[in-house]
């Protein structure tokens, strides 16, 4: 998985030709570090139709704050640019995740 921050975002995720799913994730956040190794799945099941990102929220401050990202985990879905859906806290599942990157085909 490509890890994106505020040098690489507008060429890996607004400019990107593939929808972009994003996975905000934190090096403190258990369920971030727990969701990780399937997230990393769903990258490779995914490649050529959606790119799948992470980015740490750590190292990126402003760029969160840009993304009014309040809590981790978060995960931002975007296609054509444009951030179209999120999900955060509580509802992020595998599941959530799924359906949110079902969502951008």
């Amino acid at each position: 998985m490509l890890a994106v921050n505020k040098e690489n975002f507008a060429t890996e995720v607004e400019q990107s030709v593939l929808p972009v799913a994003i996975d905000l994730w934190g090096p403190q956040c258990g369920p971030c570090l727990a969701l990780m190794p399937d997230i990393e799945k769903l990258a490779d099941e995914f490649a050529g139709k959606v790119k799948i990102v992470k980015l740490n929220v750590a190292e990126n401050r402003r760029l969160c704050i840009e993304l009014k990202v309040m809590r981790v985990p978060t995960f931002l879905f975007f296609k054509g640019g444009k951030c179209l859906s999120r999900i955060s806290g509580d509802e992020v599942n595998l599941a959530s995740v799924m359906a949110g990157i079902e969502s951008l085909l």
